[in-house]
């Protein structure tokens, strides 16, 4: 299975010269291709694929003004060249957006294949470079793994990073069970369990907020081209670095929690770049993180041997009574806790969903079945037909 080890790099000042120079080329020869591609479409008609760009980076290369991108290692350049086309494959698929141009701001990366590094005693010797990558090593590699591709990362807040990609050969397969959870997402809660524990939501970006208010209000008022802003650019992405890290670190210890105390896991299947369409709710939603939740779950129960069940997204699990199956018509967002009118069962909004999510993950997981009752109607949705038109409200 394949895995990337990531890790903190402290690159000398001669070796910080060279990538960043790297970086740059890549950046470089990466917006002249996309360039290069548009104007083709859009004048010409044309389409240019990899093969025709790499041969244009040939002649790029051979420019008077070009001069410095035979300085470095071709190798990212070429990589560079790679990722723009699968970017174009992904936006014909409809899977992405049209590529953007990479700004300088935004750091940068480069991506190094076996020909562009050497790999001798642990140390990673990247070409260009004489000495090894002073590399924090946090974690081992597993024993008799080499990396194939190294990726050497620049955040905007100035950080270095290094990912080693390899095949690891480990069964990591843990101890398999009978314990099953359903997981019910929220904003005040992060997580609801089946089993009616409620994971509190840390709220990383409200506890920042204010000094990154700060940071960008001071940010706003530098002139553009100035050190100063330069300088300011640099504590807004340490602040934001800061908020990212944490969310991340309170996710990686929740999910692998959960992996390793249950055998079979079930969530729901949300669509939260939608839901982050609402301006009240954005934020909050944001700062959860629910698909980073719902992706790590994803590929440690592929690594672990666990089981993952997504149920449909429309499914009323917080509208349904989890004692008879009655389903309510209306249950606002203020509403956290509520009787139900047939059986008059008391339930907690998130405990019941979760609850009822468990369930219905176990029938999906067993048959397959649809989980949406054929009597419930999704009210006020605008769904698009195959023709491209919105449908009205259905009343």
């Amino acid at each position: 299975m394949e895995k990337a080890y990531r890790y903190r790099v402290y690159p000398t000042a001669e070796q910080e010269q060279i990538l960043r120079r790297t970086i740059g080329c890549v950046r470089l020869v990466f917006n002249k291709a996309l360039a290069a591609r548009t104007e083709a479409w859009y004048e010409r008609q044309e389409k240019v694929d990899y093969v025709q760009s790499s041969a244009m980076l040939t002649q790029w290369k051979r420019l008077e003004d070009l001069q410095f991108l035979n300085e470095v290692s071709c190798v990212p350049l070429q990589q560079g060249l790679r990722h723009l086309q699968t970017a174009f494959t992904n936006f014909f698929a409809g899977r992405a957006k049209y590529p953007n141009f990479k700004k300088k701001r935004s750091g940068g990366s480069a991506e190094f294949t076996k020909s562009a590094f050497r790999w001798k005693n642990g140390q990673v010797y990247l070409a260009k470079c004489s000495q090894p990558l002073p590399i924090k090593w946090s974690r081992q590699l597993p024993k008799g793994c080499e990396p194939s591709t190294i990726t050497v990362r620049l955040e905007p807040s100035g950080r270095w990073f290094v990912s080693l990609l390899l095949n690891d050969p480990a069964d990591e397969t843990l101890h398999s069970g009978d314990s099953a959870v359903g997981l019910d997402v929220g904003v005040s809660s992060l997580v609801s369990l089946s089993t009616g524990e409620k994971i509190a939501n840390p709220k990383v970006f409200d506890k920042h907020y204010q000094k990154l208010r700060k940071a960008q209000k001071s940010l706003s008022r530098k002139q553009k081209g100035s050190r100063n802003r330069d300088k300011a650019r640099l504590k807004v992405a340490r602040i934001q670095a800061k908020i990212s890290d944490a969310r991340i670190d309170h996710t990686h210890k929740l999910t692998t929690r959960l992996i390793r105390e249950n055998q079979t896991i079930v969530v729901e299947d949300l669509a939260v770049k939608n839901m982050v369409k609402n301006p009240k709710l954005a934020r909050a939603i944001s700062d959860a993180a629910w698909g980073e939740l719902v992706r790590q779950l994803d590929y440690k129960a592929l690594w672990y041997g666990r089981n993952l069940v997504k149920i449909d997204r429309w499914f009323p699990s917080s509208k349904r009574c989890g004692n008879c199956g009655h389903i309510v018509d209306k249950l606002p967002l203020n509403i956290r806790e509520w009787d139900c009118p047939n059986c008059g069962t008391h339930h907690d909004r998130d405990i019941n969903a979760a609850k009822n999510i468990l369930a219905v993950g176990h029938t999906v997981a067993v048959c397959g079945a649809s989980v949406r009752p054929d009597n419930h109607s999704v009210k006020g949705q605008l769904r698009k037909t195959r023709k491209g038109k919105k449908q009205k409200p259905k009343l």
